[in-house]
């Protein structure tokens, strides 16, 4: 071979190499061109989520406040103890040393020490919370013999007026599983969510928007500056219509029973002054860990304090009902102001005896001596002319069985029962003597005590549909109801006067029912209807035996006592209803404590008061 051969074979290899040399390096910077201006922005995101953390701090949750700005829920600070396992060389000492100053179980020691095991060792674990000032001062003062231990400060919910609102304002506690969605809030260690009453209903409202911590993180993912922090905004505001003053009030003199419910409403506006259920609960309880004792004690109290029974409870109104049978008698035409029953103590219908009250009866009776005495017979004529269907027609036009939204859970119907009911639930016919027991509140009639207020407010107010609200302003929902002007029902003038005609009588009359329970301040007098319900039917033998007094009854066999009225009797304004529960009779247990609510609900005039949106602070010594 010669040199010109191997010369052209070795620039022919040089060049071929050159080339590839060339290919690659043209390949290698296309591709890291094309990694720096194409997918750059995207390794750069990636880059950051590995380097940046982003953290939602907890929010803090808006007011709820009374119709005067008083705050019934608000946010406290919440000292918290804390360790940082990496921060000390022997955990299970610091913490040992930590249970000599604070209660700290064994059990607590090794769960927090287990806890350890299983997260990354920078993370801290919370030791216990709602700490009081003096557990902080003797943690600080102590903290160079509790390494790895720190005071850390959060929020926590307090309800000032615990029992006289618990069932309105309800109660916050920590999210189940159940409640677990993909909100990343959910999540946030320590966080609560509303469990009950305006809490629940509006939770998104209260709740506010969590704020944000960015923090730049090295690879074993411990914090190594802080690179933002935004702030949360504060949840909305709930102003209700509520009166706390009233509301304590009502609930002072519902407690003289063992259990008790009442309603105090605008007849005008709808507005809910007082809505109150005794016995009640802390609400501040469900705020922390509560102990099981706690817990079954108010299961198993036969007051069921955790119920709101005034719009929840369902009883039979008895004779508070007297007033929409003798109206639909009056707009049938059927009797009128002058029409007489006479009472011989029973009324026979097909072999069937329906009593009195009054065993001996009382006589000849007229519109208005049987409200004011509460005669059953004279209610008992009306069954078979009127019907079923012209009760429960007029039931429904004053407001029972009806589902009110009041923003409350639980909230009850109630049942006004008539044939087609009666058909559909058992398969069988109406007879008369389920009228005869619907005209004076009994049988399968269920009325609540939100219900009895509204449709006392609708018989005294001239004939308009009010409805009852409790929300007044929530940031977002405003009620309409506030400046709309109530339908005018389709019901006479006249024989609306004859009802308050005789509602005053039950009070004033001679021989009313609750006389012994009038208001005897002039300008504040009050009109009514008791009532007295029946738990269980009295047999035959139990009344040829002799009728046992109430208080000789076991509790839970005594008749409810119920009693509807308003005040004042020549200008209403405020209607209140009253059940006591097997309290025995309406004008010996209900009427005394409805005269009392409807005197301080006059002294103490919400209605002069608009409602305000200024929150006024809370004192600790309200609770």
């Amino acid at each position: 071979m010669d040199d010109s051969t191997a010369n052209s074979r070795f620039n022919r290899r040089a060049f071929m190499v050159a080339l590839g040399t060339t290919a690659l390096y043209t390949g290698l910077v296309s591709r890291m061109g094309w990694l720096q201006l194409v997918e750059g922005q995207q390794f750069q995101t990636l880059s950051d989520n590995n380097r940046i953390h982003i953290n939602l701090t907890t929010p803090v949750r808006g007011y709820i406040m009374d119709r005067n700005g008083k705050i019934l829920a608000f946010n406290e600070q919440n000292f918290r103890v804390q360790i940082v396992p990496e921060q000390t060389a022997d955990m299970a000492q610091s913490l040992r040393n930590l249970s000599r100053i604070i209660d700290l179980r064994l059990s607590d020691q090794e769960a927090i020490i287990d806890r350890a095991r299983r997260q990354a060792k920078f993370i801290p674990i919370k030791i216990r919370d709602n700490l009081t000032w003096d557990d902080v001062s003797a943690i600080e003062i102590s903290l160079p013999d509790l390494p790895g231990i720190s005071i850390d400060v959060g929020q926590k919910r307090l309800y000032p007026f615990a029992e006289q609102f618990a069932h309105i304002a309800g109660y916050v506690g920590a999210v189940s599983e159940k409640e677990m969605t993909d909100d990343p809030v959910l999540r946030l260690p320590d966080f609560q969510i509303g469990k009950t009453g305006i809490e629940r209903i509006f939770e998104r409202q209260l709740r506010g928007i969590p704020g944000s911590q960015s923090i730049e993180v090295n690879s074993a993912g411990r914090m190594v500056r802080e690179l933002e922090d935004r702030s949360g905004d504060i949840g909305r505001p709930i102003s209700l219509t509520i009166d706390q003053e009233l509301q304590k009030k009502t609930m002072d003199i519902l407690s003289r029973e063992k259990s008790a419910s009442a309603v105090v409403m605008d007849v005008y506006t709808g507005a809910v002054y007082a809505c109150a259920s005794y016995p009640s609960f802390d609400p501040n309880l469900f705020a922390t860990r509560l102990p099981q004792k706690t817990w079954d004690a108010l299961n198993t109290n036969p007051g069921k304090p955790l119920n709101n029974k005034a719009v929840s409870g369902q009883y039979p109104p008895g004779s508070t009902f007297k007033m929409i049978t003798a109206l639909a008698a009056l707009e049938a035409n059927i009797v009128d102001a002058n029409t007489n029953f006479f009472c011989e103590g029973h009324f026979d219908v097909n072999e069937e005896r329906f009593h009195c009250w009054k065993r001996k009866g009382h006589g000849y009776m007229n519109v208005f001596t049987a409200m004011e005495e509460s005669c059953d017979v004279y209610f008992y004529n009306l069954a078979q002319d009127l019907g079923i269907e012209n009760i429960a027609s007029m039931a429904r036009r004053f407001g029972l069985g009806e589902d009110y939204n009041l923003r409350l859970p639980l909230e009850s119907k109630g049942l006004v029962p008539d044939k087609n009911w009666k058909r559909g639930q058992f398969g069988t016919e109406w007879h008369l003597g389920e009228t005869i027991n619907t005209t004076i509140g009994q049988g399968y009639l269920l009325t609540t005590p939100m219900q009895l207020a509204v449709m006392t407010s609708r018989l005294v107010n001239g004939g308009y549909a009010v409805e009852p609200w409790i929300v007044a302003h929530d940031g977002v929902y405003h009620s309409r109801k506030r400046q709309t002007q109530w339908p005018k029902m389709r019901v006479s003038n006249r024989g609306l006067d004859i009802i308050r005609r005789g509602m005053e009588l039950v009070v004033v009359g001679e021989d009313g029912t609750a006389k012994s329970s009038a208001i005897e301040v002039d300008g504040q007098e009050m009109g009514g209807k008791t009532g007295t319900a029946q738990v269980r039917r009295i047999t035959m033998a139990e009344r040829r035996a002799g009728l046992l007094a109430q208080e000789d009854i076991v509790w839970k066999n005594r008749h409810h006592a119920l009693f509807v009225g308003y005040a004042p009797y020549d200008n209403p304004r405020y209607a209140v209803s009253v059940v006591v529960e097997h309290g025995g009779s309406g004008s010996g247990a209900a009427a005394p404590l409805a005269r009392d609510i409807l005197k301080a609900t006059q002294e103490i005039n919400p209605s002069a008061r608009p409602i305000s949106l200024k929150p006024i602070k809370p004192e600790r010594n309200n609770a």
